[in-house]
């Protein structure tokens, strides 16, 4: 049984990262990319517990073990990640005089994991776990991504903007 909560642990934060390296597009044929999607951002355990310690990633578990989650970023780590740093000036650009949302900084669930609900489930938990005044989840979509815009159109996410940045499109998305 599949179990979601805050990630409270090292361990849990270890295994966020083994799930990471498993779906990085270095790791990933092109056609397994194209076919099941990948992930763009190498986070450090440093930064990943920072950014728990702020607000618990979520997690969905069984038997103990991480199978998929969904990463909580603050926006006051919007200079923390050079490839995410043009997300957050878009989203500046775009939510002006408004703070009260949490960026998805990157969302997997293991490969014999997906098509079983558990994405829905995870961001139904961030939702869940937002602090108080937060009540929007902001994430943006690389445009060559199409199983994982699929994925966030399903479950209610709605486009704030597209836009380039160092020659990629990107979509960025909302869910309130």
């Amino acid at each position: 049984m599949i179990r979601y909560a805050q990630a409270s642990t090292i361990d849990h934060l270890v295994q966020i990262l083994l799930l990471q390296q498993e779906n990085l597009p270095k790791n990933l044929a092109d056609e397994e990319k194209k076919l099941e999607g990948f992930l763009t951002v190498e986070h450090s355990l440093p930064l990943l517990k920072e950014m728990n310690d702020e607000c618990g990633h979520i997690i969905a578990l069984e038997n103990e073990k991480v199978v998929a989650y969904a990463l909580c970023m603050h926006p006051k780590y919007a200079e923390s990640i050079e490839v995410l740093k043009p997300m957050f000036h878009e989203i500046n650009k775009v939510v002006k005089e408004k703070d009260n949302y949490m960026v998805m900084g990157q969302i997997c669930v293991a490969k014999s994991y997906r098509g079983k609900g558990i994405f829905r489930r995870l961001y139904e938990t961030m939702k869940e776990k937002l602090p108080i005044g937060f009540d929007t989840i902001i994430t943006e979509v690389d445009a060559e991504n199409q199983r994982s815009i699929n994925a966030h159109k399903t479950i209610g996410f709605t486009e704030l903007k597209k836009y380039c940045s160092d020659g990629k499109d990107w979509l960025l998305i909302t869910l309130s």
